[in-house]
């Protein structure tokens, strides 16, 4: 696919996907979705890759829709989303609740981490809150934005903030659509950390490859699997899925590795993850 709205950068078992309209702020757009998907498939299926990044280029990490996009839906009259009859699909296929638009996220085989740049609005909001992890740098704003456009809590806000901060906070964002800070953010948890800019992405990188470094491939990805389901079912389903993945993955090369770097006091050489 030709990138126009994004790039996708690869080092070192690192993906970076930027969003790339920075003279824009990085608005959504129905191309940057499709560009997007495309680059979240290619990265969670490279082998080489064991974590992705997403983050903007320029002052803006994703200000919502497009105005420009938003000026042409009120002058037809109706929606148009602007992406093509076929997209790709990363992280369909893994659980039937997660295949549909950003809830793809979720089934995905990689940890993602977004990088939190600049201002997030609407649906750049909603694209970092379905991110395993968020670090943002300091003094910039985000808000829900929906509200002052008469629209509906969009792509899984009304779902995420309640699980995220609890319903007091979640309404609170989400009934006023007011700007918040990202320092603000932090105190209400809905970022991990905030830093100036310029650290940004090397705190970013440097967490990424200490995670890759010191947790097995397949434990980030059937533990995130974990998190996102349980957030759909019973506690008893739980435990017994953490039941049989531990009988399982007993059996791999990983957790001999695993116990072997711990006993001799040494970091952990993993292996490809194995299928399921």
């Amino acid at each position: 696919m030709e990138l126009k709205a994004t790039e996708l950068e690869l080092d070192n078992g690192i993906a970076t996907i930027w969003l790339n309209r920075p003279e824009r702020m990085n608005a959504w757009t129905g191309r940057m979705h499709a560009e997007y998907r495309w680059c979240l498939a290619q990265a969670d299926a490279d082998a080489s890759v064991g974590a992705i990044v997403v983050t903007g280029r320029g002052r803006g990490f994703c200000v919502g829709g497009d105005s420009q996009a938003l000026a042409g839906h009120a002058k037809k009259g109706a929606y148009d989303p602007g992406t093509p009859a076929a997209m790709a699909a990363p992280g369909f296929g893994t659980d039937e609740r997660f295949d549909a638009s950003f809830a793809y996220h979720y089934g995905l085989r990689k940890p993602i981490v977004a990088a939190m740049n600049g201002p997030a609005a609407g649906v750049g909001l909603a694209l970092a809150c379905f991110a395993d992890l968020r670090f943002a740098a300091s003094g910039v704003k985000f808000t829900t934005a929906h509200g002052k456009l008469n629209l509906p809590a969009e792509y899984g806000l009304s779902w995420l903030l309640p699980r995220m901060l609890g319903l007091t906070r979640a309404n609170e964002l989400l009934l006023s659509s007011r700007a918040f800070t990202s320092d603000e953010a932090a105190e209400l948890g809905l970022v991990n950390a905030v830093m100036p800019v310029a650290e940004l992405l090397p705190h970013t990188y440097d967490y990424v490859r200490r995670l890759m470094a010191t947790v097995s491939p397949n434990s980030l990805r059937q533990t995130r699997w974990q998190i996102y389901r349980d957030l759909h079912r019973d506690v008893a389903a739980s435990v017994n899925e953490s039941e049989a993945l531990i009988k399982q993955m007993m059996r791999q090369d990983d957790y001999a590795e695993g116990v072997a770097a711990f006993l001799e006091k040494r970091g952990p050489q993993w292996g490809a993850p194995e299928s399921e």
